[in-house]
């Protein structure tokens, strides 16, 4: 009863509110939206053109002739650190080293547990709202299939990062004054970014990605970090 309670009946209400914020999205502003002309002016701004991204996922590399421009450089690695593949080994790792470092199999299961509800949440909204990947904008990389609202990735991030800085500070971390921001803010809002400018994902997506994201970091501190404390 617990767990229908306190994360099944308030998932599908969280998905209920995606789903209906995704279709008035697209019902309002359609699926070229006035929000990626900010996009396209910034990837022009650093020289990108829609073909040119392109050209790129067929190569899979860029000419050399070209240089890469520091956004590129820094996003590139922010959107592979965020991949599927990789979410799901950072989250097995964070569980193994919470499991030997506190023996604690609550808090041990909180990475894990903050993935399993992000992906249960965000397949099924995306499902329903189906919204098209941005047109006409640079892409250097092939886009998953899947609806590009919300934003998986972005929500993956703040899931799992707040999570773990909600273990950080359950367990008495020193750091977590210094690093507890960056857990739970700066490096997904990165991520967030690098899937808007890297032609992924429309900003409408990553925000919303970002309230899911920090919900499901609430949901797993108060069921299961914090309730462990009690």
């Amino acid at each position: 009863m617990p767990l229908i309670q306190g994360v099944l009946l308030p998932g599908l209400g969280a998905i209920a509110v995606l789903a209906a914020a995704g279709r008035a999205v697209r019902l309002l502003d359609g699926d070229d939206p006035r929000e990626d002309r900010a996009v396209r002016a910034l990837q022009q701004a650093f020289g990108h053109r829609p073909d040119d991204g392109d050209a790129l996922v067929v190569t899979g590399r860029a000419e050399p002739t070209v240089p890469r421009e520091p956004i590129d450089r820094v996003t590139e690695p922010l959107s592979w650190y965020s991949g599927v593949p990789q979410t799901i080994a950072n989250g097995a790792i964070w569980c193994a080293v919470t499991w030997l470092s506190t023996r604690d199999r609550r808090s041990a299961v909180a990475p894990a547990a903050a993935l399993a509800i992000e992906t249960a949440c965000f397949v099924a909204s995306a499902a329903l709202v189906k919204r098209p990947r941005p047109a006409e904008v640079w892409r250097p990389e092939q886009p998953h299939a899947t609806s590009s609202f919300p934003s998986g990735h972005t929500a993956a991030a703040f899931a799992l990062h707040g999570a773990l800085a909600d273990l950080l500070d359950r367990h008495g971390a020193r750091v977590t004054r210094l690093i507890g921001p960056l857990l739970r803010y700066g490096i997904p809002g990165a991520i967030a970014f690098s899937r808007v400018y890297r032609g992924q994902h429309h900003i409408s997506d990553t925000i919303a990605g970002a309230l899911l994201g920090r919900w499901i970091a609430g949901v797993v501190r108060r069921e299961l970090i914090c309730r462990n404390a009690a």
